[in-house]
C-alpha cells in the first residue's frame, strides 16, 4: 500500500539522545520447542524456548488475551517470529530474533508491548520484512521499546523496520515508539526505518529512537493525525537506494493534521551523495516544531555501537553465585538523586560499579555499612548495570534505571 517518499528539500534538528538499556538481556539456556499456534488462550506465559519453522510462524496466536513471550530465541523461520490476530495484553520481551519474515506482526491487536528484543537479518520481502509492524492495532497500553535490529546487507531483505498501518492509540496514551535502535535497510528501495501513518493512524509517537543506514528513509509521517516525532536521531551514508532521512508527506487521501516533527537530529545522504535530510511536503498543514529541527554534520554510523546484538548479556550474563534471599536491597529503582544498598554485614567491604550499557564504569565505591548510598544526581537519564564485587568475585548484577528523563 505504501508509495515511495519523493526526493525534495533539505532542512534542519536539535537532539537530546538518552542512552536506555537496547535489546534482549538473556543469556540463559533454552529448551528446543515445536512452533506453537494457540487459538482462544489466556492468562499463560511462553518461555525461553527455541522455535525454528522452515514452513511458516515460529509463534501464532490468535484470539488471545494475556500473554507474555519472553526468553525465546526465534527462528530461522520462513513467516514471522511471533504472529498476533485480535488479540489482547500481549507482551514479547527479551527474545532473540534471526532470519525471519518479520519480528513481530500484530493485527487488530490491543495492548501490544514489544519491548527489550533482540531481532537480526530481517528477511521479507514486501508486504514482510519488519523488526515489529503493527497493523490496525488500537487504543492504549501499546509500545514499541528499546529494541534492536541489524540488517546486515547481503544477508537481509527487510521493508520498514517499524511500520504503524492504519493504528490508532489513545488520547491519553499514544502507541509509543522509543529507544529503538535501527541498522541497516535496503536493497529495497521503498522501505526504511520508522513508518508512521501507513493508511493513516493517530496518537502516536515516535521518541529517542536512533538510525543507521536504514534504507530509503529515516523517519516519515504519511498520513494521520497527532503524531508525533521527537529527538530522534537519523544517519544515513551514501546507498543505492537511500533518499530522504526525515519526511511529511501526504500519501494517501486522508486527513492529516495536529503533528509534530520536532528536535530531531539529521544527517542523511541520498543515493547521489547529496545531503538530504528533510522534506515537508507541505501538504500535512502545519507541523509543529519544525523548525527546530536541525542537520548534524556530526553525526556517523557510530552513533550506534559496532555491536549491538547481544550487547547487554555480556554485561549482565556472567556467572554469578546466587545471593542469599534478602541479604542485598537496591532501591530506589528507578531512581533519580540516590540509590541505597541495603546489605548483610558479609558484604563490608566489596565494591560497587555502575556502568553505562556500553560498558563504561561511571561510578566505583567501597560498601562501607550495612546501608550504603550512591550518588547518582552527576548520572544522565539511561538505564545502566549495577555490579557487587567482593574479593573478585561478582556477588550481584542488577539492571537500574536513573530516571530523570
Amino acid at each position: 500500500m505504501k508509495k515511495h517518499i519523493l526526493t525534495t528539500g533539505i532542512t534542519m534538528v536539535i537532539f537530546h539522545c538518552l542512552s536506555f538499556g537496547q535489546g534482549s538481556t538473556y543469556g540463559g539456556t533454552y529448551t528446543d520447542s515445536s512452533p506453537i499456534a494457540w487459538e482462544s488462550v489466556s492468562n499463560r506465559t511462553i518461555s525461553k524456548l527455541k522455535i525454528i519453522n522452515p514452513s511458516g510462524h515460529c509463534i501464532k496466536l490468535c484470539n488471545c488475551s494475556n500473554i507474555t513471550i519472553q526468553y525465546c530465541k526465534l527462528g530461522p523461520s520462513l513467516n514471522e517470529g511471533v504472529y498476533l490476530y485480535n488479540c489482547s495484553n500481549i507482551t514479547i520481551t527479551n527474545c532473540s530474533m534471526d532470519s525471519i519474515d518479520s519480528g513481530v506482526v500484530a493485527d487488530g491487536c490491543t495492548g501490544i508491548k514489544v519491548i527489550n528484543n533482540d531481532v537480526k537479518n530481517v528477511m521479507g520481502p514486501m508486504p514482510r520484512g519488519q523488526m515489529v509492524q503493527f497493523g490496525n492495532v488500537y487504543g492504549g497500553g501499546n509500545v514499541i521499546g528499546y529494541n534492536v535490529v541489524d540488517n546486515v546487507a547481503g544477508q537481509s531483505f527487510p521493508e520498514d523496520a517499524i511500520s504503524l498501518y492504519m493504528s490508532n492509540g489513545a488520547t491519553n496514551d499514544p502507541i509509543q515508539v522509543v529507544g529503538n535502535w535501527i541498522r541497516g535497510g535496503g536493497p529495497s528501495t521503498s522501505g526504511g526505518g520508522i513508518m508512521t501513518g501507513d493508511m493513516g493512524g493517530s496518537n502516536i509517537l515516535v521518541k529517542d529512537n536512533i538510525l543507521v543506514n536504514p534504507g530509503q528513509y529515516g523517519i516519515t509521517i504519511s498520513s494521520g493525525v497527532n503524531i508525533s516525532i521527537l529527538n530522534n536521531k537519523i544517519y544515513s551514508d551514501k546507498e543505492p537506494y537511500s533518499n530522504i532521512g526525515l519526511s511529511a508527506y501526504r500519501q494517501y487521501d486522508i486527513v492529516t493534521t495536529s503533528n509534530t516533527i520536532s528536535y530531531n537530529e539529521v544527517n542523511f545522504k541520498n543515493k547521489d551523495g547529496v545531503l538530504n535530510c528533510m522534506w515537508d511536503a507541505g501538504n500535512c498543514g502545519v507541523i509543529a516544531g519544525w523548525n527546530t529541527n536541525i542537520h548534524n554534520s556530526n553525526l556517523t554510523a557510530a552513533i550506534l555501537p559496532a555491536k549491538i546484538i547481544g550487547r547487554v548479556q555480556s554485561i549482565t550474563t556472567e556467572d554469578v553465585p546466587a545471593p542469599n534471599p534478602g541479604s542485598i536491597n537496591i532501591y530506589p529503582n528507578p531512581a533519580t538523586d540516590y540509590i541505597m544498598i541495603d546489605s548483610s554485614p558479609d558484604l563490608k567491604n566489596s565494591i560497587v560499579s555502575i556502568y553505562n550499557i556500553n560498558g563504561q564504569k561511571m561510578i566505583e565505591e567501597p560498601v562501607t555499612e550495612n546501608s550504603t548510598m550512591i550518588n547518582t544526581h552527576n548520572l544522565a537519564a539511561a538505564v545502566y548495570i549495577l555490579k557487587i564485587i567482593k574479593d573478585n568475585k561478582t556477588i550481584e548484577v542488577k539492571k537500574i534505571t536513573i530516571g530523570k528523563m
